[in-house]
């Protein structure tokens, strides 16, 4: 599979600048994601690759061969749109059959990859429907499937399942995971949402803005974010941002604020007497909140729950703590009531610090 490279990549509509000098490597057989709030330039990045969109500045290489001014049809790729821009009066092997025929490949080689791209799909027993008497879970996989049947190396996705409801996207998520698998193509996709992201990737790339804020895997970008934007960005229910102050006490470094006063140890005291400044932005994952009835002195929040979500096995509580708003996930068995005040241990190495100005992570 070809390397992809974005060099220095600028885009500007007129006197507005929307990409910012992107640099980027997508390596052999990679499922990369380009992610981010709407607006942030992930589309119009990949439209820029499949030769949809002109480069302002900047070159895109293909195995270190510049592409930038070639055609879409001359860049050996496919792409699958948000809307399936299927052909309504064709039927569904038509459909797939389409860029084969237009190249008029033999017959039976058209029938051959037009089975092979179904089973893999799992339209087998839908080829001689035409796309208004489809779903639109199968409409999508029709147009993945006329992608794969192209068998281009390589294989871009801009917000494929943004038009189907959740269940059917949480289906799409799993049969894209596993066509990944067995499929060897580098494979981009676009996508708002963090979950598609998270399950779907090898590699993440955070946009934001027209830059990237952060790049690498799902496990490295939640764990290890580089920045607040990051931070908030990746996972449901998001972190919990809180001002704080680093204080020294008793040979000791401390991270407080309004009601809560939380021990540093390790990573996280070194970084912050790296950082030197005392006003920081505390993080704490709403699933690193832990509940405890004896929690030790300085690992813990206590915290007014006033809204308690039921989703099953786990309860989202919306708690105070001082003047700031918490999330925490909860085994849904363990009893509280509205009103009540609750305490939450906090694992000293799963705090983030975030710089109050720039909001990048305090690192060592």
């Amino acid at each position: 599979m070809p390397r992809i490279q974005l060099e220095k990549l600028v885009k500007r509509y007129g006197d507005v600048q929307v990409l910012h000098g992107i640099d980027l490597d997508i390596e052999d057989n990679e499922f990369t994601v380009l992610v981010g709030p709407s607006g942030c330039g992930k589309s119009t990045t990949l439209r820029m690759i499949a030769g949809l969109e002109d480069v302002s500045e900047g070159e895109i290489y293909v195995d270190g061969v510049p592409v930038s001014h070639l055609e879409p049809k001359d860049r050996d790729l496919a792409m699958v749109f948000q809307d399936y821009a299927l052909y309504p009066h064709m039927n569904v092997a038509q459909n797939i059959s389409f860029a084969l025929r237009l190249a008029k490949r033999p017959k039976a080689e058209i029938d051959a990859k037009v089975k092979e791209v179904a089973d893999l799909v799992g339209l087998t027993e839908f080829l001689a429907r035409k796309p208004g008497a489809l779903s639109g879970g199968q409409r999508q996989r029709v147009a993945m499937a006329r992608a794969l049947a192209k068998d281009s190396p390589i294989f871009l996705f801009d917000e494929p399942l943004s038009n189907l409801d959740a269940k059917l996207r949480g289906q799409m998520r799993a049969e894209l995971a596993l066509m990944s698998q067995s499929v060897r193509k580098n494979m981009i996709y676009v996508t708002h949402d963090q979950i598609e992201a998270m399950t779907l990737a090898d590699r993440i790339v955070v946009m934001h803005g027209g830059y990237i804020q952060q790049q690498g895997t799902p496990k490295e970008l939640f764990n290890n974010p580089a920045n607040k934007f990051v931070a908030g960005f990746l996972g449901m229910p998001p972190m919990n941002f809180m001002d704080a102050q680093i204080e020294q006490r008793d040979g000791a470094t401390f991270v407080t604020g309004n009601g809560f006063d939380l021990q540093l140890h390790d990573a996280s005291a070194k970084a912050a007497n790296t950082h030197g400044k005392r006003d920081v932005i505390m993080g704490i994952r709403p699933s690193d909140l832990r509940f405890s009835e004896d929690p030790a002195p300085h690992r813990s929040l206590a915290l007014d729950v006033m809204v308690s979500e039921y989703i099953g096995a786990q309860s989202v509580l919306m708690c105070k703590c001082g003047d700031s708003n918490i999330t925490v996930e909860i085994n849904s068995e363990i009893p509280m009531a509205l009103g009540e005040t609750l305490t939450f241990e906090v694992d000293p190495a799963r705090i983030h610090l975030f710089d109050r100005e720039s909001e990048n992570t305090l690192k060592i």
